[in-house]
């Protein structure tokens, strides 16, 4: 589910929170670092879930429309093109999902089940729905397009959702934009014969890339003297603090990649934390980055210190 690039994220925010010194234990950071990457999966699963309480909300809305005293004949028959989407009906009776669901104790929505309304609301009162709703028959690729749309234009902008996610958990707030786009990915790709594991991936990749988010935050952390000499050098013409947090942190990050982990090529760590300036940083960020960077992986290529393992990995 995680790429490297959200990983290298979730370790800048780890460092960007660090207040130790070099010699530290950093137990505490490794625990705050991995505990924060498993939080990510708790909010994936509850965004996920929200999708089926809607449907369920739908479910209800429409069986209590039905036993109306003075329901119209179009209550009494209603369209249930919404209530039997194909993709939300593979959602509710996903049971890997529901399985993993309990297991987390995922159940904000039963806790707090006014914001379903809301997004509900919302869904009944947008233009999507009555085209949508416009007719009472539909196919797998118009039901699927139906939901990408509106988790797309209704759910993930919320702003209520956003402030009621913003007070659950410290970490989910920065969080909460990769995952919507994790959703987003998985329901373009979800299909009709779809296994259930497709809504609940692995975290990570495998194993290495746990490995890889705890040794990119350690050794950052102990080698963070020195990489700030290399900065030093590079920036004799600027004050020290004048360079943003976010800056010092992302050139430390990267500098870290070429000297310690050599099986990730060069060019992959420049763009990595170059993307990752322009959505974090300043506007002017990514320039600075990618200029200090260029002189530092020239020096250490006249120098015989990109010692990179494998073809192409310059």
């Amino acid at each position: 589910m995680l790429n490297r690039r959200h990983i290298r994220i979730k370790v800048m925010q780890t460092l960007y929170a660090f207040d130790g010194s070099e010699s530290d234990d950093f137990k505490k950071d490794e625990k705050f670092l991995l505990h924060s990457l498993e939080n990510m999966y708790d909010l994936y699963l509850m965004q996920l879930s929200l999708l089926v309480e809607i449907q369920k909300r739908a479910e209800d809305h429409q069986a209590k429309t039905q036993k109306k005293h003075l329901a119209t004949q179009e209550e009494k028959n209603p369209n249930k093109k919404f209530v039997n989407n194909e993709v939300l009906q593979l959602l509710k009776h996903n049971e890997v999902l529901k399985s993993e669901l309990e297991k987390r104790k995922i159940d904000f929505w039963y806790l707090d089940f006014e914001y379903v309304d809301i997004i509900f609301k919302s869904i009944l009162e947008s233009d999507l729905f009555k085209v949508y709703m416009s007719t009472k028959t539909s196919d797998f690729r118009e039901d699927k397009n139906f939901i990408v749309d509106i988790f797309s234009e209704i759910i993930a902008p919320n702003d209520k959702l956003y402030e009621y996610i913003e007070d659950k958990k410290l970490t989910w707030i920065d969080d909460l934009p990769v995952i919507n786009t994790i959703i987003q990915k998985l329901l373009r790709k979800v299909k009709k014969d779809s296994i259930d594991q497709h809504f609940t991936p692995r975290l990570y990749k495998d194993l290495e890339d746990r490995d890889y988010s705890v040794e990119l935050l350690k050794k950052t952390l102990l080698n963070r003297s020195k990489f700030n000499e290399e900065i030093a050098k590079k920036t004799v013409n600027w004050d020290s603090d004048r360079i943003a947090t976010l800056d010092a942190i992302l050139l430390q990050m990267a500098i870290c990649e070429f000297q310690k982990f050599p099986s990730i090529p060069v060019k992959v760590t420049i763009n990595e934390y170059l993307e990752i300036a322009k959505e974090y940083s300043t506007p002017k960020s990514s320039f600075f980055i990618n200029g200090i960077l260029d002189k530092i992986v020239k020096e250490y290529s006249q120098d015989g210190k990109l010692n990179k393992i494998g073809r192409g990995l310059m």
